[in-house]
């Protein structure tokens, strides 16, 4: 019996060695872990917000359009994103979407217009939505409709211009709308009207450009209707107009552009017009330019985009001009580009949208860019994308090592991970404590 307890004794010295070094190990190896979760955490808490920052991303469902659409026009009413366009699924008649806030929904009936809608635009009066079109239902002159809030209404009579009309451009002074377009009644030249309240008048006289005018922008400077237009009478360069109450009158030089100025699109910066297109001159790259009380200055430098930019969308953020693009240097994926005061910048990565792009639409729910654009890797249908941008994290900034984050997501992720090793390193201790009493009774019952 003494011999036995002798190595009973020594087993227990020895396995209290082993338990103790064990413990020793795990405790390091614990420790090492929760210290590198915690880091983790405090990683993986921040990066949705880091990878937010540069990301362009889906509003609802790619190709969300019951089929191939053309002629996308995007507007947004407050916060709501719409969109209009020719639509396969009904005919190629005219439906308009608006996005819920979980998904797109028709407003209205899908296909609404009476015939085959070319050349569509979409504004808005208030909060009612306006469409503009060549309506193949009437010759394919100029037809107008608003949703009433049940229905689509035309506005005065449906095919009201002179002759067919393309390129159609709708806007508005207060509630007032206006349409310009090329004009097939007269000479192909440019035409605005506007509607009284009962009927479409010409606003100064139809077909007032010197030639063909194809396409054509319409914007308004408070009252003040101006039109940009690729200009067939002075070798297809930019042309910009106004109305000065009595007649239309250039805006600087005809025929300002270096080039050929395709895709032409106009808006305003305050009272400062602006023009993007697609120019001739610096091998069909985008170009912006301003009119600076006596001349056109380019913004920026000529031909900035990377290759032949296509379908040119102009917008503003405040005071910063912002262009969208089908980029033929990203194989014909959408491109948004921004003016910081020197030079212009990529907005998120270039060539953003998972295929070709046609139509492109650009508008802003206040700093935020939206793009809408027939989508060649979506069945051709219509998408519509924003760039998101998140806040930073709060507690992270110039010399801070804090952060506060909820526990969801990453954060939790780590904090649960960090409890299970905690808990590993007690029931491994529990076993191995465990084994040792029972190893220590088998052997004094020997």
């Amino acid at each position: 019996m003494l011999t036995s307890k002798v190595i009973f004794l020594e087993r227990s010295f020895a396995m209290k060695r082993v338990h103790s070094k064990l413990m020793q190990r795990l405790f390091l190896v614990g420790t090492s872990l929760a210290l590198a979760l915690v880091n983790l955490s405090l990683v993986l808490a921040t990066a949705p917000n880091a990878m937010a920052a540069t990301n362009w991303e889906t509003v609802g469902t790619a190709g969300f359009s019951a089929n191939t659409s053309n002629f996308v026009s995007l507007a947004l009413n407050g916060s709501t994103p719409y969109v209009a366009y020719r639509d396969l699924a009904s005919g190629w008649k005219a439906t308009v979407m608006k996005f819920d806030g979980s998904s797109w929904q028709t407003v209205g009936t899908a296909g609404f217009s009476a015939g085959v809608a070319d050349y569509i635009s979409l504004a808005f009066n208030g909060d009612i939505p306006y469409v503009a079109y060549s309506d193949a239902n009437s010759s394919y002159e100029t037809t107008v409709m608003r949703f009433d809030g049940a229905d689509w209404q035309t506005v005065g009579t449906a095919g009201f211009s002179a002759g067919q009309a393309e390129s159609i451009s709708l806007a508005f002074d207060g509630s007032t709308p206006y349409v310009a377009y090329m004009d097939y009644g007269n000479s192909f030249k440019a035409t605005v009207m506007k509607f009284d309240g009962s009927s479409w008048q010409n606003v100064g006289s139809a077909g007032f450009s010197a030639d063909q005018a194809n396409p054509i922008s319409l914007a308004l400077n408070g009252s003040t209707p101006y039109v940009a237009y690729q200009d067939g009478g002075n070798s297809d360069k930019a042309t910009v107009m106004q109305f000065n109450g009595s007649s239309w009158q250039n805006v600087g030089t005809a025929g300002f552009s270096a080039g050929t100025a395709d895709y032409i699109s106009l808006a305003f910066n305050g009272s400062t017009p602006y023009v993007a297109y697609r120019d001739g001159g610096n091998s069909d790259k985008a170009t912006v330019m301003q009119f600076n009380g006596s001349s056109w200055q380019n913004v920026g430098s000529a031909g900035f985009s990377a290759g032949q930019a296509d379908s040119v969308s102009l917008a503003f953020n405040g005071s910063t001009p912002y262009v969208a693009y089908s980029d033929q240097g990203n194989s014909g994926k959408v491109a948004v580009m921004q003016f910081d005061g020197a030079d212009w910048q990529t907005v998120g990565s270039a060539g953003f949208s998972d295929g070709g792009a046609y139509y492109v639409s650009l508008a802003f729910d206040g700093s935020t860019p939206y793009v809408a654009y027939e989508d060649t890797a979506n069945g051709y249908k219509t998408t519509v994308m924003r760039y998101y941008t998140s806040p930073s994290p709060s507690g992270i900034g110039s010399g801070s090592a804090e952060v506060s984050a909820p526990d969801t997501g990453y954060a939790a992720l780590a904090k649960s991970s960090l409890l299970i090793w905690l808990l590993g390193i007690i029931s491994a201790a529990t076993i191995s404590t465990g084994s040792f009493i029972l190893y220590r009774v088998k052997k004094a019952n020997c």
